[in-house]
């Protein structure tokens, strides 16, 4: 079961997409109470995908904070598009989310 939050609203002709990603994002340079480094974690790839058909990749890095929250807009959309993303971080692991598009 995922925990990631995907809205998707279409006004107007646009699409706005707002995804809220639970991620701890480590960098790898942090220290714990310890002193101890903190391993590298962090979300490497993001996909997202309208019916099926990508309209966004993205490539992050140690650059982007904790719990990342996406929002962009697509031209071109209509109500009822099913709205799949998913991602993959540094250690292997993925998980993915879909929505509806819903008109406002």
């Amino acid at each position: 079961m995922t925990t990631m939050k995907l809205r998707a609203r279409l006004k107007n002709g646009i699409t706005e997409i707002k995804a809220l990603i639970p991620h701890p994002m480590e960098t790898g340079r942090r220290l714990d109470d310890a002193g101890n480094t903190v391993p590298a974690h962090f979300i490497r790839q993001i996909t997202l995908a309208r019916n099926d058909q990508t309209v966004l990749e993205a490539q992050w890095g140690t650059g982007i904070s904790k719990d990342p929250y996406l929002t962009f807009r697509l031209r071109n959309g209509a109500a009822g598009d099913r709205i799949t993303l998913r991602w993959m971080d540094n250690l292997g692991m993925t998980d993915a989310v879909e929505s509806i598009v819903e008109a406002d």
